[in-house]
């Protein structure tokens, strides 16, 4: 067996994000870790739920977030496929950008992997570390998470927020 092989077929560490706000909420987050865990990932750490305005229009339904802290055997275009197929099965429909949805998956940091700009996939998510509704359930489950690209620690990222994002965010 080649060294490529037994890379691939290690463990990766993954954190997910699992939006919704759409419907039951709570229960198409929980239904979407359902479908994750059919598809035997193991769950190492999940965050609070925690409650957001909707962006970029506050008036439209309030988001409930969670973080999951994965184990893996999939490379990360098989996840994606995994994730767009559970939102799938959810209801989301294709629709304008950051319009409302039942379910919102996200592969947020892959392994540490960091992917080039025109990737089919891109790694770590490209908005994550502006974005109060992923970085504050990371730092519940991973204080120590440092960004793959940046090499900016969570701390420092979570400074950075305008202080509006602080306050308009809530655990739940």
């Amino acid at each position: 067996m080649k060294k490529q092989d037994i890379l691939e077929n290690q463990a990766k560490i993954v954190f997910l994000g699992i939006g919704s706000n759409l419907g039951l909420r709570k229960r198409n987050i929980e239904k979407a870790k359902f479908f994750l865990a059919e598809h035997n990932v193991d769950f190492l750490s999940v965050s609070s739920y925690y409650e957001t305005l909707s962006w970029p229009d506050p008036r439209k339904p309030k988001f409930l977030n969670i973080i999951l802290k994965l184990k893996c055997y999939y490379s990360p275009q098989e996840l994606l496929k995994i994730c767009k197929s559970i939102e799938t099965q959810l209801g989301r429909k294709k629709a304008k950008k950051n319009a409302p949805r039942k379910c919102d998956l996200d592969i947020i940091d892959f392994d540490k992997l960091v992917t080039k700009k025109n990737a089919k996939i891109n790694l770590p998510h490209k908005m994550m570390h502006k974005r109060n509704f992923v970085l504050l359930p990371l730092f519940e489950i991973q204080k120590n998470w440092i960004h793959p690209d940046k090499q900016i620690d969570i701390k420092s990222l979570i400074s950075l927020l305008p202080d509006r994002d602080i306050r308009s965010i809530k655990q739940i």
